[in-house]
């Protein structure tokens, strides 16, 4: 028992270290607080509750907005320190009290300048549609020929959106600006802009650029200020408003760290009056979506580039749903990027840019969720499955860069006007994910289970050659030291549940010397991890303990076969590279964790 708890005290040290290096909990900022009053406590009882606030904290709550009055909620300006006094002495007054968090865009435009005319034949006749290579990778075309985005309403709610002279032919509905607290709500960075004309830029009219579902209406609902930042407060309550306002499709560009009831009870509110809501999954290159793309009914979107891959900074994992143009414009590469036409925020005037980012991928996915909406199918759950059953499926993609795969607008039109989904769409995603083909059990995705499994056969086949000179007997501890050494439960490492976290399905899929890069999803192997050091450490502990013991040997056991077929695989080590010197750190090593488990079987057969 003893042993035991000194092994439980190591695992747990070391996962807080390496959860501190690796920076997993992505902390919310905020400079006000969010109060959300108890729906059946009287206007005279909340003002008293408001007095007191004041009197105490000499700060005074006020409605976010004028359509807060109805669900009592509440601002107010603080800090942490405040936060933890009123929820001590109001919680009972209140349904939630939370951080006010700042949500903001991360995007990086690029501006194209005026407007180039040139010739072109593609259809639609818009003079700039040949630079849209991104329209054209989620097959937009073939979409156009059944629907146009005809008679629903996508809520844009960002930071405004402006007419400029492309969205000349759109139709807008009244919006509201939560920033300003006015009806019009134009826009003062160019963001929001910019990807409603994603959506829905005016189509076919001989000038600028094209739309996705360029027939739909957009409400422009301007949450964010002209520096990009708004808070959540202001946010949830957009979406109320588009929600109640007869909005089919809703598009958060938008995103940062913190949960809160309030955002969340808002989402609900919106997906049960049958709005489909989608948003980025962020740009900070992290291991899981960004808020509020991470709440399980918003359709949360990584970005890819020109070629169909991941972008360097968008988030990827756990909460990611599907994946869409998103551009790439590093080393200046204009035509890299997702052009449409916005104002340019130092002049006021319209312009041509080419954007980056997951704020430009998010109304992708929004544009074809409204083509698909246009054909009848108004259940939100089943818009999202046909977003997701509809896509380009990737075979490979153990961290989830593509969630259910690329988007495809022409596909998901298609299945949307079949109706329900069918078995014949199960078997088509089957078929088109490489599974049911031969050629994908022999050189495709299931290469890479063969290093795995054989390194689990190899610890066997290590353990069987050391008994012959230290005879044991087989037993569940053995077996379970051989697998947590040699491979872990690798099935689960490409398991995601929801917007759960994935690295936990990663340190469980992960075999002993992978465990220093699970927790980040890095490849690269750790050299602490990576050596006999650890299983020396377990042997120590666990020798003299009658069934512990052969847990122990058998992981090192298990570590020398992992390290020897790594050695010869992917013998990358973090410090030493992936040439001759990993590979010879990966087999001395190796032969180390050998001589180890025949010292420790040596002993046990001396004592026997």
């Amino acid at each position: 028992m003893k042993r035991f708890l000194l092994l439980c005290l190591f695992l747990l040290g070391l996962g807080w270290a390496v959860s501190n290096f690796t920076g997993l909990a992505t902390q919310g900022t905020f400079d006000s607080i969010v109060l959300d009053f108890r729906e059946d406590l009287t206007q005279t009882e909340i003002a008293d509750r408001i007095r007191t606030i004041a009197d105490q904290y000499q700060v005074v709550p006020q409605l976010n907005s004028k359509f807060s009055k109805d669900d009592n909620i509440y601002v107010v300006r603080g800090d942490r320190d405040l936060l933890r006094s009123l929820r001590k002495s109001f919680r009972q007054d209140t349904e939630a009290i939370e951080p006010n968090f700042i949500y903001s865009i991360d995007t990086q435009p690029m501006n194209v300048g005026a407007i180039i005319w040139g010739d072109s034949n593609n259809f639609p006749n818009d003079p700039l549609y040949g630079k849209q290579w991104n329209l054209r990778s989620i097959n937009v075309e073939e979409a156009w020929k059944e629907t146009q985005g005809e008679g629903v309403t996508v809520a844009v709610i960002d930071t405004g959106v402006s007419r400029v002279p492309d969205l000349k032919d759109t139709e807008f509905v009244p919006g509201y600006d939560f920033v300003n607290n006015r009806r019009e709500a134009s826009d003062d960075n160019g963001h929001g802009t910019h990807v409603a004309g994603t959506i829905a830029q005016s189509t076919n009219n001989g000038y600028g650029v094209a739309g996705i579902a360029h027939r739909a209406k957009i409400m422009p609902l301007k949450v964010l200020s002209a520096g990009g930042g708004g808070t959540i407060s202001d946010i949830a309550e957009a979406i109320r408003f588009a929600a109640d306002n007869g909005a089919d499709v809703i598009n958060m560009s938008l995103g940062g760290g913190g949960e809160t009831q309030l955002m969340k009870d808002a989402i609900d509110y919106a997906y049960n009056k049958g709005v489909v809501i989608i948003a980025a999954a962020g740009n900070s290159g992290e291991n899981a979506a960004a808020y509020p793309a991470r709440y399980p009914r918003v359709v949360a979107v990584s970005a890819l580039d020109s070629t169909g891959n991941k972008t360097p900074y968008s988030n990827f994992g756990a909460g990611v749903d599907i994946s869409a143009p998103g551009g790439l414009t590093q080393g200046g590469n204009e035509d890299g990027g997702i052009l449409q036409e916005t104002i340019n925020p130092d002049t006021g005037g319209s312009t041509f840019a080419a954007f980056q980012g997951t704020s430009m991928a998010s109304p992708h996915v929004a544009g074809v969720a409204a083509l698909i909406r246009a054909t009848g199918v108004d259940s939100p759950d089943e818009i999202v499955a046909i977003l997701k059953e509809s896509s380009r499926q990737v075979a490979e993609d153990p961290f989830n860069h593509f969630g259910a795969g690329h988007l495809d607008a022409a596909s998901a039109v298609q299945v949307a006007l079949r109706g329900q989904i069918s078995f014949r769409d199960f078997f088509r995603w089957l078929r088109e994910s490489g599974y049911l083909s031969p050629r994908f059990w022999i050189d495709g995705g299931a290469v890479a289970l063969l290093p795995k499994i054989a390194m689990v056969l190899g610890s066997y086949l290590l353990a069987w050659f050391l008994r012959n000179y230290f005879p044991f007997r087989w037993g569940w501890s053995m077996a379970g030291g051989l697998i947590a050494g040699s491979s872990g439960l690798f099935l689960l490492r490409g398991l995601y549940i929801f917007d759960l976290p994935q690295w936990p399905m990663r340190v469980m899929g992960s075999s002993l010397p992978e465990l220093g890069g699970a927790i980040q999803g890095s490849s690269i192997l750790n050299p602490v991890f990576a050596s006999v050091l650890i299983p020396a450490v377990l042997v120590v502990l666990f020798l003299g303990h009658p069934e512990w013991k052969w847990l122990a040997i058998g992981t090192t056991i298990g570590v020398a076969s992992f390290l020897v077929i790594s050695a010869f695989i992917s013998p990358a080590v973090w410090g030493l590279g992936s040439g001759a010197i990993a590979r010879g750190f990966l087999v001395i090593n190796a032969l180390l964790c050998m001589g180890l488990a025949s010292l420790a079987l040596k002993s046990e057969t001396t004592i026997a």
